[in-house]
């Protein structure tokens, strides 16, 4: 018999599946999910990222997990998709990457310097592209970004901006980033 190699899973797939599973079969655990978006309520959330191994002491690695977690269980998504956040952002207006209220909600976003602030601008930005596209967007992609964000946010922004503006994406995976 030959042996079949898996490569391992990252962290980001481990944990969006995680987020998946769990919120749906214990929608006590979605709930308290879902209110991890909010600065007075997030503790809620702890327990799910704590047993994950997320550093709940370091705003730059526990931001990026509590608003994955909340944007999944808002969404209701039953997997992860494929839509990056920049694609999803144009979706969500009729002209596309031409619409003057997305370039603007861009802007915000890629002005934007330190992970507290990417994580809070993000916020209505997700609850829109839910509303707006009937696509789910590729959540291990988007929480490694925000988890890069924190040590090369240049170049996090230029992949927004990139996918935004549907240039071509050369596809070099976000490195993970270790604790």
């Amino acid at each position: 018999m030959e042996a079949t190699e898996f490569a391992p899973k990252s962290w980001e797939q481990r944990f969006v599946e995680a987020v998946l599973q769990r919120s749906s079969s214990d929608k006590g655990l979605a709930a308290r999910l879902r209110r991890g978006d909010n600065p007075a309520t997030e503790y809620q959330s702890w327990e799910l990222l704590g047993s994950l191994g997320v550093d709940l002491e370091k705003d730059y690695q526990r931001l990026p997990f509590v608003t994955i977690a909340a944007a999944i269980t808002k969404s209701k998504a039953a997997e992860n998709g494929s839509l990056s956040l920049g694609k999803a952002l144009a979706a969500c207006y009729e002209d596309g990457a031409e619409s003057k209220q997305a370039k603007a909600r861009l802007r915000r976003l890629l002005a934007c310097s330190e992970i507290a602030e990417v994580c809070r601008i993000l916020r209505p930005i997700l609850t829109l592209i839910d509303s707006k596209v009937g696509q789910p967007l590729n959540y291990q992609r988007l929480l490694k970004q925000l988890r890069t964000f924190h040590f090369d946010d240049q170049r996090v922004k230029a992949q927004w901006a990139q996918e935004f503006y549907g240039q071509p994406l050369v596809e070099a995976p976000v490195e993970s980033v270790t604790t």
